[in-house]
């Protein structure tokens, strides 16, 4: 993929970057999860959003920060940070794997003995199990009140969820320990999903003449495909972005698996005599390379081979708990797709994999209307720049955290253990993008494709009626020289394609072409 723009030197360290990010926007203390990274020196990505006890009472928080106020504060032992970052911040995997890498087990043992009943207690105490893998030296615990390990309130998981009796929790988490991103809930999202845009879409199109919906939806989908690919830079021949144009057109028909991503990946390349189909057997990363020594010089390192068996698992494993779960379904995509994308499992292909992951999924929920594909990388190619920016803002903090050296052939090889990078990270900008890009679908692309239609189906029937008896390719010419000319047949097409055309017939059907097409006139 090669939408990663080249603004940033690779040359930052992970510790520069961190002071930088780490100033609260007044003076406070760090609390949560800032404090649990900066005691314990934990290498890894910190979460976007961070949380600190202001000197004042009345703090004002912002978008990178949550301040709160001296009473809020908690004590330095482990325990009470623990229980304020998920009180207040919520669940971060990332820094939670980290973290129980570097601590003793009986810390935690600790914890959950000086409050078995405890629902923070019990949460981290499940949490620690989960993601290490092991069991503590602790007794189940009795009959108590049963939780949940998200909050719902403040990140996107199920109400619900499997009952683990051993810690009286409910594991509502969207993935398995292989692959879990999680979405904050923000205002912005919560307006998103307030406006149930696939309702609407399914509305709209409910309205829509049947055979006006067929042809916008053959339309869109070919639009999406050719996008696709313009956001690759490239240009695919008609036959290529038609075979890709069908292979986003099946999306959700078939059960994701490692084959399957290979099926797609040998569809989306055509031609695969100079790129190795597959999963990756090196190193992945997308940047420059230095003209002289043709080293790289990278904006991204994927994630190391030797991972990509069990992250590709996770991937799957997601996809196959989203259709089981209440989550928001472009949510889930937002998650899963640019989760992929990161991972970048293939030496090429991955971008349009990850964009048909979104159209995978969102068919999978039955968001779209039967039948319509909803043209997410149109708007993303419109929004190109905001596109970048997403992709960047994990991507660049992960990459002073990776250790790496060039290899003979001109590659990276990754030397330090990466892949809890890519099974945990925070996907909120991630979805509140995606959500924008399908509002802009909903609400600009697919009634602008059903209004073109009718108003063209208009000038068809009245151009048939009131001038001249044309074949619907003779029509669709003349309307395209119009459109071309703003409106104006051209003196090369009167005197040649519509020769025939008398010059009162071409003045009619220039006032015809205005008076349906116009921007101030109602469409029939």
């Amino acid at each position: 993929m090669k939408v990663f723009s080249q603004k940033r030197a690779p040359c930052e360290s992970a510790l520069f970057l961190m002071s930088v990010r780490w100033r609260p926007p007044e003076p406070g203390q760090l609390a949560g999860y800032a404090a649990l990274m900066a005691r314990h020196d934990l290498q890894i990505p910190p979460p976007p959003r961070l949380a600190a006890i202001a000197e004042r009472r009345r703090p004002v928080s912002t978008r990178e920060w949550r301040l709160l106020s001296p009473t809020h504060a908690p004590d330095e032992s482990l325990g009470s940070q623990l229980e304020f970052a998920l009180k207040w911040e919520g669940v971060s995997l990332g820094v939670l794997s980290a973290l129980f890498r570097q601590i003793e087990p009986r810390e935690i043992v600790h914890i959950v003995r000086a409050k078995p009943t405890g629902a923070y207690a019990r949460r981290i105490w499940f949490l620690y199990e989960w993601l290490m893998d092991a069991r503590l030296n602790l007794p189940d615990a009795g009959k108590v009140k049963a939780v949940r390990v998200v909050n719902p309130r403040q990140q996107f998981a199920s109400e619900t969820g499997p009952l683990s009796r051993r810690h009286r929790v409910r594991n509502n988490l969207p993935g398995t320990r292989r692959f879990c991103p999680l979405v904050r809930r923000t205002s912005r999202l919560g307006r998103y999903v307030d406006m149930s845009l696939g309702e609407q879409a399914r509305e709209a199109i409910g309205r829509t003449h049947p055979d006006v919906v067929r042809r916008a939806a053959a339309f869109l989908l070919l639009e999406d495909s050719r996008a696709s690919f313009q956001i690759e830079g490239e240009q695919p021949t008609q036959d290529r972005g038609l075979r890709w144009g069908q292979a986003i057109g099946e999306a959700g028909q078939r059960d994701l698996s490692v084959d399957e991503f290979e099926r797609l990946q040998r569809v989306v390349i055509g031609d695969p005599r100079f790129v190795k189909l597959g999963l990756r057997t090196e190193g992945g990363w997308i940047g420059e390379r230095d003209r002289r020594t043709r080293n790289p010089i990278p904006e991204h390192i994927s994630a190391r081979p030797d991972d990509l068996a069990e992250l590709m698992r996770g991937v799957v494993e997601y996809d196959r708990m989203a259709e089981e779960t209440s989550v928001d379904p472009v949510v889930l995509a937002a998650a899963l797709s640019f989760g992929f994308v990161y991972i970048h499992p293939f030496d090429d292909g991955n971008g349009r994999l990850h964009r048909w992951l979104i159209h995978h999924v969102l068919a999978r929920a039955g968001y779209n209307p039967p039948s319509l594909v909803f043209p997410v990388s149109v708007p993303m190619l419109r929004r190109i720049s905001e596109y970048r920016d997403v992709l960047e803002s994990y991507s660049s903090s992960v990459l002073p955290l990776i250790e790496w050296r060039v290899t003979g052939r001109h590659n990276i090889e990754v030397l330090n253990e990466t892949g809890e990078f890519y099974r945990f990270f925070d996907a909120t900008a991630h979805a509140e993008f995606l959500y924008s890009c399908v509002e802009e679908t909903v609400t600009r692309d697919l009634p602008g494709e059903v209004e073109y239609l009718e108003r063209y189906d208009e000038f068809s029937r009245r151009v048939q009626e009131e001038i001249a008896d044309m074949p619907s390719r003779t029509i669709d010419l003349l309307s395209r020289f119009l459109r071309q000319n703003h409106g104006t047949l051209s003196k090369r097409a009167r005197t040649r394609e519509f020769e025939r055309l008398t010059a009162d017939e071409v003045e009619r059907v220039e006032a015809l072409h205005a008076r349906c097409f116009s921007p101030g006139t109602e469409a029939p």
